[in-house]
Parts: structure tokens; C-alpha cells; sequence
């Protein structure tokens, strides 16, 4: 294998060489991370920063040498490329990088992706995310230009009590602002980001940030929402916090119930869930990057910290800027990694159960029955489907296997269940094979 269609992964047993292409099918996704931030949230685990120096155009730099190693394996000879390509970027606060850095980029994502209005040949979702405070018409306008055709805007809550808790500075009225600016910049489609289950939050409170956001939807065409459940992730600001005493998590009753009551009041409003956090007006409107990820698609990934999933193969660029800078730069184009996961047929199974069933239109049951004969638990994993199906957790046919409304509400038990029947069967078939 060449240097220039893998990159070098060196373990305890000496270097290895990782595939950027799969011989069989391409790479049609992309994630770029930035991470300079305006302020670091207190529930973030996302690698970000705030950046006193001034290192926003070697970043770019970097990245653009990076990206122009990557496209050579964003498709595959003789593929014929599918309906929807995608791409997104993420990271910290991503308005904050220059508006002159951003022509840059999007000109070079143009150039080597087709992304742009210059290059497009073909459908395609390009998706930034956006923190309403340091959105300006100048901006927005760069990113229609360059080829965005999706924002995601950084909400989280339009209580300013509740904003405080989770340590975002924004004024709630800039929400509104950023769409608005989108719309006018002829951005065509807008998303925000809302957390429940805040310290503190009501019933009554979450349904105001509920209303407030179906009245954009009405007023700003808004066709896309996201509605996660405060998470409280090891190493953050938040869990130290939640650990030193604080404030109190939210009873998981009054949680569940906040779940609960938005799923029916976005059904109402015209918002279909099609996935256990995220409600779409239709299915063109749905977060296709995302839908990527939890199909197992294939993406690649760039800037420091972002993870890949390439010809079974998962990894993470190194989290650090001036550390991955250096390597990109020494290796012509290639970040150095971390956490490297080689192909793993059997974990593979066990990640496909695990976001297929996070999705309401769920699993294919003979394309899982068949991945899982290979190991051996094909009969074990049915009777636990059988199980779940007579709780009414799950709804069975024999094309599609489908948490329920209240399925849902237990998706990451149910997933682990399904998870240690596989590491079971295959352990047993395993032990029974040395006999």
C-alpha cells in the first residue's frame, strides 16, 4: 500500500498502515474541526479552546494541506457516486475564525470536493454549525457562497437562568438573528439545538424554549430540530460541578416526561423524530451527515481531534493543535492519530446495532441476522429481539426490526442487551470450538 492511500499508525508492535480508501465503495462524507472557541461551555467535551494567540491562518494552512491529501480518496474509480454527499463543520465556536480564512477554505473545499456553487455536480449537504453570538451578515454570506446549504445554531435554551447553568453567554434574541441571517443570505435550510434536563429546568421552562422554537419554526422556516438530554460527560466542567454539590440533576421522572411531551408536541407541529434526538419536517430535512454516521457509511475527517471511520478502521486525528499542526506538516498532509481501531467484524455488528436501533426506521433484520451468522449468534441475538418484542419495546417483522415509542425511552439498555448476547454467543461458540 502506497503513502499516498494510508497513513501510518505506530502501536507497541511497531507501524501500521491504516487504508484513507475502501477498493469497494467511497468515501462520500467529510467532517471538519475547528476549535478555537469564544468560551468553553461547561458541558462541552468537544476539543476546543480559547485561543489567545494568534494561530487561526497557520490552522488554516494546515488544514488546507490536510484536506488536499483527503480528497484523493473521497471517491473510488468506476463507484458511481450517490445521491447525497456531506459534509460539516464542527468543533468550537466556528464563526470565530476570520471571514477572509473562510472564503479561503470553502474556496478550497470547492475546488476539491465540490462543494461550491462553481463545482457542484451533484446533490449535496454541507452543514456549519453556528453560535448565535458571533454570527454577522458578512459571515453568512460567505457561507452561502461557499456552498453551505444547512446551519445548525447553537440555541440550548432561551432561558438566560438556564444558559447561565450551562455556562453559554449568548443573548437568546441572537438565535432568532442568526436564522434570520441565514434566510436572507438564502441559506436554505436551519436548525437549532436545544438541551432539557437542565439543573433547575421545569416542566413549564422547557415547554417556553418548545414554544419559542415553534414559533421560529413558523416564522423563520425553521425545518429541523434537535433535542438532547443534558449529558453529563466525564472531565467536563459540568460533572465536577454536579460532583462538588453544586446543583442537583434533574429527577430522571421529570426528565423522561420532558422526552416524553416533546416528541408529541413536535408531532403536532409537523416534525417527524427519525432519530431518538432529532425531529425533521420530512425526510429530505433530516441531518443527512449524521444519518452517515448511524447507518455506518463511511466518512472522512480533518482538522485536530476529528475521529474517521475508513474501510473498518476507526481513528482520531491527535487533539492538540501546535502537536497536529507540526504532523501535518512534517507528513505532508497526513494528522497523526490516536486511538486507532482496527476492522473488527464483530464490534462492527455490535456499533450497527447500537445506532441502527437509536434510528426509528430501525434495523434490516435479514442484513443483521446475516452478519451476525457469521459469529454465530444469529439465534442468540433473535431470541433477545423476541424477548423485547413481547415487552413491546420492539416491533418485529421480518424486513425491519423497530424500538416502539416507549422502546425508545430505554434505547441504550435494549442496545446493550442485544450487545452482551452477541459477546456471549460468540464467547460460548468460542469456548465450544477449544473442546
Amino acid at each position: 500500500m502506497s503513502e499516498t492511500t494510508a497513513i501510518t499508525v505506530k502501536g507497541q508492535r511497531g507501524n501500521s498502515l491504516v487504508p484513507l480508501s475502501d477498493p469497494h465503495a467511497p468515501a462520500r462524507s467529510l467532517y471538519i474541526h475547528v476549535p478555537f472557541c469564544f468560551h468553553k461551555c461547561h458541558y462541552c467535551d468537544f476539543y476546543s479552546f480559547v485561543d489567545t494567540q494568534d494561530r487561526q491562518q497557520l490552522f488554516v494552512d494546515r488544514l488546507e494541506l490536510e484536506l488536499s491529501r483527503l480528497a484523493a480518496h473521497a471517491g473510488a474509480p468506476g463507484i458511481p457516486a450517490p445521491e447525497r454527499d456531506t459534509r460539516i463543520v464542527g468543533g468550537g465556536t466556528r464563526s470565530l475564525l476570520r471571514p477572509d480564512l473562510w472564503q479561503r477554505l470553502l474556496r478550497t473545499l470547492d475546488d476539491l470536493f465540490r462543494t461550491g456553487p462553481r463545482g457542484r455536480s451533484r446533490a449535496m449537504e454541507f452543514t456549519i454549525e453556528c453560535n448565535p453570538e458571533t454570527i454577522t451578515p458578512e459571515l453568512m454570506a460567505i457561507y452561502a457562497d461557499g456552498g453551505v446549504n444547512r446551519v445548525s445554531v447553537g440555541a440550548q435554551s432561551f432561558n438566560e437562568r438556564h444558559l447561565k447553568t450551562l455556562e453559554r453567554w449568548h443573548d437568546p434574541a441572537n438565535v432568532t438573528r442568526a436564522l434570520e441571517l441565514a434566510q436572507q443570505a438564502g441559506i436554505a435550510r436551519r436548525s437549532i439545538d436545544l438541551i432539557f434536563g437542565i439543573p433547575g429546568q421545569t416542566l413549564a421552562d422547557w415547554h417556553a424554549d418548545l414554544d419559542r422554537a415553534l414559533a421560529l419554526a413558523a416564522s423563520s422556516g425553521l425545518d429541523h430540530l434537535s433535542c438532547y438530554a443534558l449529558t453529563y460527560e466525564p472531565n467536563t466542567a459540568m460533572t465536577a460541578r454536579l460532583q462538588r454539590g453544586d446543583f442537583t440533576a434533574i429527577d430522571d421522572d421529570i426528565e423522561t416526561r420532558m422526552y416524553e411531551e416533546t416528541v408529541i408536541r413536535l408531532a403536532e407541529a409537523g416534525f417527524s423524530r427519525y432519530e431518538i434526538s432529532n425531529f425533521a419536517r420530512s425526510d429530505s430535512s433530516a441531518c443527512h451527515h449524521n444519518l452517515a454516521y448511524w447507518r455506518h457509511h463511511q466518512w472522512l475527517a480533518a482538522g485536530p481531534s476529528a475521529s474517521a471511520f475508513i474501510a473498518g478502521h476507526r481513528w482520531k486525528n491527535i487533539p492538540r493543535l501546535t502537536d497536529w499542526m507540526e504532523g501535518v506538516e512534517r507528513s505532508g498532509g497526513y494528522s497523526p492519530i490516536t486511538d486507532h481501531e482496527p476492522p473488527d467484524d464483530l464490534r462492527l455488528l455490535a456499533e450497527r446495532l447500537m445506532t441502527g436501533l437509536r434510528l426509528t426506521e430501525g434495523l434490516s433484520a435479514p442484513e443483521i441476522l446475516a452478519h451476525a451468522q457469521r459469529h454465530n449468534c444469529d439465534a442468540a441475538i433473535l431470541r433477545r429481539a423476541r424477548v423485547h418484542a413481547d415487552t413491546g419495546m420492539l416491533a418485529i417483522t421480518p424486513d425491519r426490526w423497530k424500538l416502539t415509542d416507549r422502546g425508545l425511552l430505554f434505547a441504550d439498555g435494549i442496545a446493550s442487551d442485544f450487545m452482551q448476547a452477541v459477546n456471549d454467543a460468540h464467547a460460548a461458540g468460542k469456548n465450544k470450538g477449544r473442546v
